[in-house]
């Protein structure tokens, strides 16, 4: 007998669904001989890639972690006593194992569909408590991308809300994290905001051209300030204010919302999220009630649901520019929900009296140590402090031995210069202990050359702030934070909500421009280890080898699969890319002196991020239509780039576009742009259908944003993190984001985020789905995703029309099946979508881009045996709705309607409905098998919306305001 060896461990087999066999099949449906034919028949020739991809050779999951365990331990930590907003903490391992490792978390997507994201929604409307009741606000969002964005984000919605019609003037303290005055002058920049940095104990506050302010709370040199005379006189001149906090130093100092702050912002990540390098972090944004109406991100609110019982739902102006487009105020359409949820479990387990402990064995400290730093002769210049010192030093050479001293005994402060004069800051965090504070002193002492006084830990101190900073009101009141503090009863609290969410450990999410994929276990083992977690941001390069390492590679592989020059991983949303690319394009025009160059050509059917971006990054937008097939209408586009010429800053496509096919026009249309003296913007939603087949470089684009919590496999995490790096072409490289702090390959255009490279702990994902699949697994899932698509298309398309497709009857990932037909018989697409969940799915993208369409892209890691569950569904579903056709069902009393059914709605003594409770819950053997339950019935979100409740306060202390609304939109996630 002959044995034939070859690799039997192979990763691309693992990631993509269908084996060969299932292959042979699908084919055959589709009605082609091979992939090859398949792919040939619906990828223009014209743009497809003349040599394959040039990456490494893949890696079996072992030999991948082996390799990357020698690359983290490249990184070297230090003890971080750096802060400027990032600390080290402690992630409780049953949060940590139970949360952030669990797929049942982490594959989760964005909760449009409520029913069966409730576990989702209450996590967040704890987090959302949290940040009420420290901030001491009114309302607060899910949170934001992080504190320099949230920042960001009041400037635009405070200077939209000014009376004052000639303000362009914005007092920026200069004690406001340098990260977060970065991020506030890139996105005020083009918008004519002039940014005026100051003493707010000086400033003048008369000056008519002001429209708002934002103060530091603790200081970024850790000085503890009370703003309320600042605030009072700001309201008196028409100005609004924002407030940057720390959490954990609300726990126990006056919060900004008892001064009169009108918004407060900040970062969760000391809520028990590791510091990763940068992130990714929950960002927060908390306001008054007055706001509740502009205020960006994503709001969870409580409603009821068909049977009258409580219910959660995104509420609010969710996701604005979907609905407003360019007249939007904000283009965030994401969340940092994965970790909102860790910050809101820290104080779900710890609770209101060991959060405050932890607070104050951190100021203790620190008082320890300015004693101490004091009695070596050092002048400590904060009069009021809670974590920080701010250590005036004689000369840089002393700063310089300190550095030098403190590098050896592997411990990073942060060295800086005020005012002429060098300086130490020393942020002390949670998981600071008496011996660190000792070995912080030993190193001033040997570099003074004097005796380390005694340190020793004290049962008690005395807090020396004036009354008006020692806070005196409650929080973390509501039961929640008080009834799980054990580990016990909080591993169950967990996994209750876990067993309300449908997420992908349940079955196939098809969420078309969504990409909805696996998340292998070895490419998530690395974001939980030390080495990628521990870093702070900061640091001195030389410490975090292993991302440098991470980085270069991750980048040249982008570059490899986008044909272009040169790739920022800074970004950390998809809309942020978006935005990023434009600013690159902007950036570009300014420096050849076309700055009247402003005008964004966007097509009719963009996603609604696009429009918002463009308006965000100074440009005017001007509409292109779209043909009945769907396609841009290249006439038009062509008019109108002649008509705009002088002025044609960009143009912003998808490929393959929206509606899911290749349109052939591509190149043409491109090249029309560039005789303009135009540049493309593609938006890289659909990258998932062009890796190893095209790219955008082929196509003709100069900038591209890349989702990696699509294409290249982060998870969505229940609505975020998302990453968005942009690629660009060479002469638009040095328009790419810097960063204040860090030089990054010496770019100095302004950042977009608060980290240099973003969410930096999250990119070894996409580097391990990179090693292991190799230049031809890459190819090879983009051809088992069109291959997937189409099968369902062939299997499909005799019972639901299929809105568009390609020259040779072919859709690209996804495809758009057209449901508006049945509002003839009373069935809404909405119905559609509720009904899949009692056969045990998710629904496809609802009424994007075409209303009253579902939108399905399966991705290729599902298997033939998902898809034709999947099928079975959809094809019951239409049966259901012939009846209703037929009229042997009612228009309004049938399964449709009623969907989704819940086991108390089966279960009730009396069933009068006319069709059985079988037929409700268990309309496939699958589902009578493996029943995933809705724990609520139909929600009312318009109830919501009248009777506005977004944190854990009980429902009979709201009145019924009516309020009027955007409506919440269910589009892709960016």
């Amino acid at each position: 007998m002959l044995l034939k060896t070859k690799p039997a461990d192979v990763f691309v087999d693992r990631h993509n669904g269908p084996d060969d066999t299932a292959v042979a099949e699908m084919l055959r449906t589709i009605g082609v001989e091979s992939i090859d034919q398949l792919i040939d028949e619906t990828v223009p020739a014209a743009i497809r890639l003349k040599k394959p991809l040039n990456l490494p050779a893949a890696l079996t999951e072992r030999a991948f972690l082996a390799k990357f365990k020698q690359i983290a331990g490249k990184n070297r930590l230090f003890k971080n006593y750096i802060g400027l907003g990032y600390h080290d903490t402690q992630l409780p391992a049953v949060i940590q194992r139970n949360i952030l490792e669990n797929p049942g978390w982490y594959t989760a997507y964005t909760p449009y569909q409520a029913e069966i994201a409730q576990g989702r929604l209450e996590a967040l409307i704890n987090y959302q408590t949290m940040i009420i009741d420290l901030t001491g606000l009114e309302i607060a969002n899910a949170s934001l991308l992080d504190e320099g964005t949230a920042a960001a984000e009041t400037l635009h919605m405070f200077h939209s809300l000014s009376k004052k019609k000639n303000a362009t003037r914005y007092f920026v303290s200069e004690q406001v994290l340098p990260q977060t005055i970065d991020v506030l002058r890139t996105r005020a920049t083009p918008l004519g905001i002039e940014l005026v940095v100051g003493n707010h104990r000086t400033f003048d506050l008369t000056d008519e051209s002001l429209f708002g302010a934002i103060l530091q709370y603790p200081a970024a040199d850790g000085a503890v300030y009370d703003y309320t005379d600042f605030i009072s006189k700001a309201h008196d001149h028409g100005l609004f204010v924002t407030v940057a906090a720390d959490l954990m130093s609300l726990t126990l100092l006056t919060p900004p919302g008892e001064m009169g702050a009108d918004a407060v912002v900040g970062n969760s990540q000391r809520f028990g999220v590791p510091m990763g390098y940068g992130g990714p972090h929950a960002g927060f944004l908390a306001t008054k009630d007055a706001f509740k109406r502009v205020i960006p991100g994503r709001i969870i609110g409580q409603s009821i649901d068909a049977a009258g019982n409580k219910a959660y739902r995104m509420a609010l102006q969710t996701r604005e520019q979907h609905i407003r487009r360019e007249k939007a105020t904000s283009n965030i359409c994401t969340a940092q929900v994965l970790l909102s949820v860790l910050a809101g479990m820290y104080a779900v387990y710890h609770g209101p009296q060991r959060i405050k402990q932890f607070a104050s064995n951190i100021h203790g400290l620190t008082q320890t140590l300015a004693g101490a730093l004091s009695d070596l002769g050092l002048n400590q210049r904060n009069e009021f402090y809670f974590d920080t010192l701010d250590i005036k030093l004689e000369s840089v050479e002393l700063q310089n031995a300190i550095k030098l001293e403190a590098e050896a005994a592997g411990i990073n402060f942060r060295y800086f210069e005020e005012h002429g004069s060098p300086r130490v800051g020393i942020s002390l965090n949670q998981n600071t202990e008496i011996e660190d504070v000792r070995d912080i002193v030993a190193v001033f002492s040997k570099v003074l050359g004097k005796d380390a006084p005694a340190v020793e830990l004290p049962a008690e101190v005395s807090v020396n702030w004036t009354d008006n900073l020692i806070r005196t009101s409650e929080y973390l009141t509501h039961p929640i934070f008080n009834s799980h503090h054990s580990e016990h009863e909080m591993l169950r609290y967990m996994k209750q909500l876990e067993n309300k969410d449908l997420s992908l450990a349940h079955s196939m999410i098809s969420l078309g421009s969504c990409t909805m994929k696996l998340n292998a276990t070895a490419e998530m083992i690395p974001v939980t280890w030390p080495e990628i977690g521990g870093l702070h941001p900061f640091a001195p390069r030389e410490q975090a080898q292993g991302y440098a390492e991470i980085f270069k590679d991750l980048e040249a592989w982008l570059c490899e699969v986008t044909g272009f020059a040169a790739v920022s991983l800074q970004p950390n949303s998809g809309a942020q890319g978006e935005y990023a690319g434009l600013l690159a394009i902007k950036g570009y025009h300014d420096a050849r002196g076309d700055q009247h160059r402003n005008v964004a050509l966007i097509p009719a059917s963009a996603h609604g991020t696009n429009p918002a971006s463009a308006v965000m990054a100074g440009m005017q937008v001007v509409v292109v239509k779209s043909t009945e097939e769907g396609n841009i209408d290249v006439a038009d586009l062509k008019a109108k780039a002649e008509q705009y010429a002088d002025k044609l800053s960009c143009l912003m496509v998808t490929y393959p576009s929206t509606h899911g096919v290749y349109e052939e026009t591509i190149i043409d249309i491109c090249q029309t742009i560039h005789n303009h003296g135009g540049r493309v913007y593609m938006d890289g939603a659909n990258m998932n259908a062009q890796v190893g087949l095209t790219s955008p470089a082929t196509i003709g684009a100069d900038v591209c944003h890349l989702n990696l919590h699509k294409t290249f496999c982060i998870p969505h995490g229940g609505g975020g993190p998302g990453v968005g790096p942009i690629g660009v072409v060479a002469d638009l490289a040095p328009y790419l984001p810097g960063h204040v702090l860090v030089d990054a390959d010496g770019r100095t255009y302004g950042a977009v985020t608060s980290a240099p490279w973003g969410s930096a702990s999250i990119l070894p994902i996409s580097y391990a789905y990179i090693n292991m699949m190799g230049g031809e697994g890459l190819t090879q899932a983009t051809r088992i995703a069109i291959l997937n698509a189409n099968y369902i298309k062939a299997r499909l398309e005799e019972h639901y029309p299929v809105l568009y497709t390609g020259s040779n009857g072919r859709c690209a990932h996804e495809m758009i099946l057209d449901c508006r037909q049945f509002k003839k018989a009373g069935i809404e697409v909405e119905d559609i979508a509720k009904r899949l969940m009692d056969y045990g799915f998710h629904a496809p993208t609802v009424s994007f881009p075409v209303a009253g369409t579902l939108m399905v892209e399966p991705t290729e890691s599902e298997s033939k045996e998902e898809l034709d569950r999947f099928i079975e569904a959809m094809i019951g579903i239409r049966k259901e709705i012939a009846e209703v056709e037929a009229g042997r069902a009612d228009a309004k009393d049938n399964m449709l309607k009623h969907a989704p059914h819940t086991a108390a709605a089966v279960l009730t003594h009396e069933w009068t409905r006319p069709y059985s409770r079988e037929q409700a819950v268990y309309p496939t053997e699958y589902a009578r098998a493996y029943k995933f339950w809705p724990t609520v019935a139909r929600i009312d979100s318009a109830y919501g919306d009248r009777n506005l409740i977004c944190s854990c306060t009980p429902l009979e202390q709201y009145v019924d305001a009516e309020e009027q609304l955007v409506p919440t939109d269910k589009g892709p996630s960016y």
